[in-house]
């Protein structure tokens, strides 16, 4: 009897799985919303949600495939998180950077990562002090530093002024970096730094015969190009610049509602 190669389902978390109470959605009568199931607690508060048919679904997933979070979180963030479902063997921290094989981290992984970021790009340092000397402190709550890997910004949306991130895409650009706006946040990540890249070194250890993935952000889209079929919400980054490709379906659905059609879509495509 032939043993059927597993499927893999590599899928980003905020805003794509799991939702923040501002990124909820909620526009349906109060009486009608969803139960929600808090999956992330930070500082002793509630963060991150999904409904509660989600969570049931993305138990049902951890059975049917070789489900692999994948996100831009550094490895800390991440395991704030606390998902139903069985743990996953692999997660995708750092947009790439790291690889966690049970909860550790593979070394020989984050070497190859850290030794072609060391030869393709400019310099963290340069992309890091580029931030600190334009970007304004009246529209700037935070600065932060990434694994040594990446930065980001905490910005104040409506004060930020509207060709500043335009602006900083044209020179990170021609330095081998990219820039992502996604809520709050203004990402600046090397391009070598990729999830797709991540996900096909686990395709290769499980021997996978598909490959499904789902986000909503700029950093996702190599990760969606990758896969043999990809998802996107009705909200994000990609949904407002109506990206789209041949194997990406783009749902209508937005908010936490999306991440349950989301699981559903991954459910129904695993299965034989």
């Amino acid at each position: 009897m032939t043993t059927q190669a597993p499927v893999l389902v590599a899928s980003d978390l905020d805003r794509t799985l799991i939702y923040s109470a501002a990124a909820l959605a909620l526009t349906m009568p109060d009486a009608r919303a969803p139960r929600l199931l808090c999956v992330e607690v930070h500082e002793s508060r509630p963060l991150s949600y999904m409904t509660e048919t989600a969570a049931a679904l993305l138990s049902e997933l951890g059975d049917a495939a070789v489900f692999v979070p994948t996100t831009t979180r550094t490895r800390k963030q991440y395991q704030r998180i606390n998902l139903p479902g069985p743990p996953p063997t692999y997660a995708i921290c750092a947009n790439g950077g790291h690889l966690l094989v049970d909860g550790v981290t593979d070394l020989d992984w984050h070497a190859r990562v850290t030794a072609r970021l060391a030869e393709e790009c400019a310099p963290l340092d340069e992309v890091r002090a580029h931030l600190e000397e334009t970007a304004d402190p009246l529209w700037v709550r935070k600065h932060r530093l990434a694994e040594d890997l990446f930065v980001y910004l905490v910005v104040e949306r409506e004060l930020l002024p509207e060709d500043w991130v335009k602006e900083l895409s044209v020179w990170a650009e021609s330095r081998g970096w990219t820039v992502s706006l996604q809520g709050r946040k203004i990402y600046a990540v090397p391009k070598p730094l990729t999830k797709s890249a991540a996900m096909r070194e686990v395709a290769r250890r499980t021997g996978t015969s598909l490959t499904l993935a789902a986000g909503d952000s700029l950093l996702d889209a190599d990760l969606l190009l990758a896969a043999d079929r990809g998802w996107r919400p009705g909200h994000g980054e990609l949904a407002d610049a109506g990206w789209t490709a041949p194997a990406i379906t783009a749902l209508p659905e937005r908010g936490v509602l999306a991440g349950e059609r989301i699981l559903r879509e991954f459910l129904k495509a695993s299965r034989p």
